[in-house]
């Protein structure tokens, strides 16, 4: 077990945002949390990444608690996050805003391997690499966000709607590549709108609706659910 979420609760002033939420991420596996806009899937990995207090509930990563860390120190542990719109640094090169998921690397040797792991799943990053990050398309702006995730040579990999703006064609290559990361031995946590992707993409699933788990199980048993169909998949 890599991650182990526990009855955690969070709230925004008086008002629960996340309300006695569970779920694992199995090491080595792909795991997804589905739910309409503003169902709490941010604020969840804001609170595992220690951007965010939990009210009650405890995470647990490799069975160490984690909750009320500081992120920097979460990272360090193994974490990090592509968060949702990218937050790229639009002025500095593509090769800069990689190079700022190594500020907690002094070992410029080991920088420089994770750099040309991430050339070798991106290789239009490498291309660009002198390139203003802002001039990219949005599928490049999306390669880059998890490339400069893997500089600090995650255990989990946090993404936070990773389709969101893409054309299917660059969804169906980022998913091939989230697979060989995945193999690569890195455990990911998906948290999507778009429940067709998210549910092909991982092993495990959970639906979030309103702040709370309201169902869990294999992503191929929830793609076949009704009310999972009826609500997310369209049909």
């Amino acid at each position: 077990m890599i991650l182990n979420v526990k009855n955690i609760s969070i709230h925004y002033k008086k008002a629960a945002a996340v309300r006695d939420v569970s779920f694992k991420v199995e090491k080595g596996s792909i795991v997804t949390i589905i739910g309409a806009n503003g169902a709490g899937k941010t604020t969840i990995l804001k609170a595992i990444l220690g951007l965010k207090d939990v009210t009650s509930g405890e995470i647990l990563f490799r069975e160490q608690k984690i909750h009320g860390l500081a992120t920097h120190s979460i990272v360090k542990m193994g974490i990090s996050l592509v968060p949702e719109g990218r937050k790229l640094f639009p002025e500095m090169s593509v090769l800069e805003n990689i190079l700022m998921g190594a500020y907690l690397q002094n070992d410029r040797e080991k920088t420089k391997r994770e750099l040309n792991r991430i050339y070798e799943y991106f290789p239009v990053l490498k291309k660009r690499q002198q390139q203003r990050a802002g001039s990219l398309s949005g599928g490049e702006q999306q390669m880059l966000a998890i490339g400069r995730a893997l500089m600090s040579k995650p255990l989990l990999l946090l993404l936070d709607e990773p389709s969101t703006g893409l054309a299917p064609l660059i969804i169906q290559h980022l998913g091939e590549i989230i697979h060989v990361i995945n193999k690569n031995g890195v455990s990911i946590l998906i948290v999507e709108q778009n429940a067709k992707i998210a549910l092909k993409l991982a092993h495990m699933g959970y639906v979030l609706e309103t702040g709370s788990i309201v169902l869990k199980g294999k992503t191929d048993m929830l793609m076949k659910n009704e009310a999972v169909k009826k609500a997310y998949l369209g049909s």
